[in-house]
C-alpha cells in the first residue's frame, strides 16, 4: 500500500513520508460475503431481538423502505432485491411499497442519481420518493419535534436500510439514523444534533450518547419497525449483515464494526495524512470532514494533518459553507454554536474546534482561495511536505471507517505488536 483513495483515483504518497509513514488500517479486514442474497434473507428470517419479517408483515400491509442518499456508501442496489423478494413472498404487492431517500438535509438527487442508488429496475417498477409533506407525532423527552414524512407516517411498516460505521457525535451511522434524521424535518434534526454539545456524544459510543438516545426514543413512535444493516469493509463490499429489532441488531453491528475499525497507537504524531476514503465520501467538505474528526485522535496538539479529498461539490451545505466562508476567526465560529446551534454551523464548529489545536491542509479540486477562506491551508501536491521534519508520520487511507486512539495503560504509554512503519505489512493486529 503506497497510496490513498482521492475522488475515484488515488494518489501516491511521495517517498520520504512513505519511509516514516505508519498506516493505520483495519486489522484483518473482513472479505464480501459469498452470497449476499442467502445472507439477507437468513438475517430476516433469524433476526435479533424480534420475530423474523415475514411473522411480522401482514397482508395489505403499507410497507415503507428507508433508503439512503448518494452521499452514502450503502450499495443499496445490491441489498434491495433479497429483500423485496422477501417482501413479495410475504404477500406483499409492489403497489403496496414505497422506497423513500433519507435525505436529512442534504440536497435533492438528479432521476440519475436515483437509479444509480436503487438500480435501474426498482427505480422504474417501485415507487420512490424523497420526504416532501410532513406528519407531526409529538416531541421526545428531550423536546424533539417527532415528524416524518406523510409516506412513512401513514405506512404500517417500516423498514431501516442502511449501513454501520463510526458517527462523529451519534457514535455510529445506521438503526433509527435512517428515520431521524433521514426523514425528518430540519427543526427536529437541529434539536437532536445540538446535544453534540454534551461531552457524552461521542464518536464510536452508542450507549449513554444523548444524541443516540434521543433518535431512538424518536424511533420508538413507530413500533412496526424493522432493521436492516450491513457492515462494509474499505472496498465498500458487504461483510455483515444484521437485521431485527432497530436498537438490539444495531448494536451488534457495532460490536462487528468495532472489531476491525478500532485501531489504537501507543503516541500521537507530528503529522497525520487522511484520505476520507474517495467517492462517494469526498463527493463535499459536509461529508469529508467527518474523516478529519476521526484522525484528529492521534495527531499531537500543534501538529499537522493533511485531509486528502477531491470535494468536486466544495462545501454541499449552505450553512456550512456561509459560516466557514464569512466568519472573521474560528473564534468566532466556536462562540456562535455555543450561542446559537444551527445545522451545518455545527460541522463548522467542529472543524473550528481541530484548527484552534492542529494545522490543517487540504489537497482538493477546490480553488486555493476558497480554501483559504475556510480557514485551512491548501496543498498542490503531498511531495510538497517531504523537506518538512516529521518525527512521526500516520497515514488513515481509509479515515471514514478508521477510529483510532491512542493507547495507554495506567497513564502509560504502551507497545503495540505489528505496529510498524511497512506499509505493506502495516495491519495492526493487537
Amino acid at each position: 500500500m503506497d497510496c490513498v483513495k482521492y475522488g475515484v483515483t488515488t494518489l501516491p504518497i511521495p517517498e520520504k513520508l512513505l519511509a516514516k509513514a505508519h498506516w493505520l488500517v483495519p486489522k484483518d479486514e473482513p472479505s464480501e460475503l459469498r452470497n449476499l442474497s442467502s445472507s439477507i434473507k437468513e438475517a430476516l428470517n433469524s433476526p435479533i431481538g424480534s420475530r423474523s419479517l415475514k411473522e411480522q408483515v401482514m397482508i395489505g400491509d403499507k410497507v415503507s423502505i428507508v433508503v439512503s442518499d448518494i452521499t452514502r456508501p450503502v450499495p443499496t442496489a445490491q441489498i434491495l432485491p433479497a429483500l423485496l423478494e422477501e417482501l413479495h413472498t410475504c404477500g406483499i404487492v409492489a403497489d403496496d411499497i414505497c422506497i423513500v431517500f433519507a435525505l436529512g438535509i442534504h440536497r435533492g438527487m438528479t432521476d440519475e442519481e436515483k437509479a444509480k442508488v436503487l438500480g435501474s429496475e426498482i427505480f422504474s417498477q417501485y415507487k420512490n420518493i424523497e420526504p416532501e409533506q410532513i406528519t407531526y407525532l409529538g416531541e421526545t423527552s428531550r423536546g424533539t419535534p417527532i415528524e416524518v414524512c406523510k409516506e412513512v407516517a401513514d405506512s404500517d411498516f417500516i423498514i431501516l436500510t442502511g449501513n454501520i460505521e463510526f458517527h462523529y457525535f451519534a457514535g455510529y451511522s445506521g438503526g433509527y439514523k435512517a428515520l431521524m434524521p433521514g426523514v425528518s424535518t430540519k427543526a427536529a434534526i437541529q434539536n437532536n444534533h445540538k446535544m453534540m454539545l454534551d461531552p457524552k456524544a461521542k464518536i464510536g459510543v452508542a450507549d449513554g450518547n444523548p444524541v443516540r438516545e434521543d433518535l431512538e426514543e424518536f424511533g420508538q413512535k413507530f413500533p412496526r419497525t424493522f432493521l436492516l444493516n450491513v457492515v462494509l469493509n474499505s472496498k465498500k463490499e458487504i461483510t455483515k449483515v444484521v437485521a431485527g429489532d432497530p436498537i438490539l441488531a444495531h448494536r451488534e453491528g457495532c460490536r462487528v464494526f468495532d472489531e476491525y475499525y478500532k485501531v489504537y497507537v501507543n503516541k500521537p504524531a507530528d503529522l497525520v495524512i487522511v484520505s476520507a476514503g474517495g467517492y462517494p465520501k469526498d463527493i463535499n467538505m459536509y461529508q469529508a470532514q467527518k474523516a478529519l474528526d476521526n484522525a484528529a485522535k492521534v495527531v499531537k496538539k500543534g501538529g499537522k494533518m493533511v485531509l486528502v479529498a477531491e470535494m468536486k461539490e466544495y462545501f454541499g451545505e449552505e450553512t456550512f459553507e456561509e459560516w466557514l466562508l464569512d466568519s472573521q476567526t474560528i473564534g468566532s465560529i466556536i462562540s456562535k454554536i455555543k450561542e446559537n446551534f444551527v445545522l451545518g454551523g455545527h460541522k463548522a464548529a467542529a472543524i473550528a474546534n481541530l484548527l484552534k489545536d492542529v494545522h490543517i491542509y487540504v489537497l482538493s479540486s477546490m480553488d486555493e482561495v476558497t480554501v483559504k477562506k475556510a480557514f485551512f491551508t491548501p496543498l498542490k501536491e503531498l511531495s510538497d511536505l517531504e523537506n518538512e521534519d516529521f518525527k512521526t508520520v500516520y497515514v488513515i487511507p481509509y479515515g471514514g471507517l478508521t477510529l483510532p486512539e491512542v493507547r495507554t495503560e495506567k497513564g502509560r504509554e504502551i507497545t503495540l505488536e505489528g505496529f510498524v512503519s511497512n506499509p505493506i505489512t502495516s495491519n495492526l493486529n493487537f
